[in-house]
């Protein structure tokens, strides 16, 4: 297994390199399995980690997240990087406790929003506050911890383009050293977004996008979010129905794949 600070070291390297997709395991068993498909890195979902605690996204303690990351970082040698919500508080040294907690628990890299879940979308010098504490604790580290700055307008009702680019801007200032946007929709808003700051920028997968189009646009990251839970999610679902329904069970059959990941 790789050291923290050399898997620090391989997560930096990547945001300089080929851009890559970085899937989004939900416990210990999706990360294997990410693990096998070859991906160089990986990053947690708050809403697919609330999931397995059966909760709705944003439930989860920094405490149980904490654990969490711990489990994946057991179970995988990538580098992995952490959903940290709003920093699991409004306060900048709330935001920073959660930077130290990660990677205490050996997570690389890192997420902070610019929202709070009972007040909304922060004012931007109160977002700035923030993302500069959370640049000195990521500073702060024996290894280069990878601190992601995330503008939440266009999950959170307000997709104001101009303001998302200001706020990304405002972030970058301050040593955030990748940009994230999620939600947008179209190849010309991340085309305006990569443009618009000279970090790397993460992109939410789309559906309706493809890799090469949002490498074409100028995206470093391409994130999958809660996608593949979801997926996971739905596939379950839809055996359940044939079984309850129909009092079908074809859908169980399918090659158990536990020899080749999990081995």
């Amino acid at each position: 297994m790789r050291s923290q600070a050399e898997k620090a070291a391989a997560f930096q390297a990547l945001h300089s390199g080929a851009p890559f997709i970085i899937p989004n395991p939900w416990d210990a068993g999706s990360a294997r399995i990410l693990d096998a498909f070859g991906f160089p890195a990986l990053a947690t979902t708050s809403s697919g980690f609330a999931f397995t605690l059966g909760r709705a996204d944003g439930s989860a303690s920094l405490d149980e997240v904490a654990e969490h990351v711990a489990r994946l970082v057991r179970v995988t040698d990538l580098p992995i990087s952490v959903d940290l919500e709003n920093g699991y508080g409004s306060e900048p040294g709330d935001v920073a406790r959660a930077i130290i907690r990660a990677a205490e628990a050996g997570a690389v890299g890192g997420s902070i929003e610019d929202y709070d879940p009972r007040s909304g979308i922060y004012d931007l010098e109160r977002a700035r506050e923030r993302v500069a504490a959370a640049v000195a604790a990521a500073r702060g580290l024996d290894f280069p911890f990878v601190l992601t700055a995330r503008a939440e307008n266009h999950i959170r009702g307000n997709p104001d383009l101009e303001d998302t680019v200001a706020r990304l801007q405002a972030f970058e200032s301050l040593g955030a050293d990748v940009l994230y946007a999620p939600g947008l929709k179209t190849i010309d808003e991340v085309r305006r977004v990569c443009a618009a700051v000279s970090k790397p920028v993460n992109v939410l997968a789309r559906p309706e996008l493809t890799m090469s189009q949002l490498q074409a646009a100028g995206a470093q990251r391409v994130s999958l979010g809660g996608g593949l839970t979801w997926v996971a999610v739905a596939a379950v679902s839809s055996v359940l129905t044939s079984i309850r329904e129909r009092g079908d069970f074809s859908g169980l059959q399918v090659p158990r794949p536990l020899p080749e990941w999990l081995s």
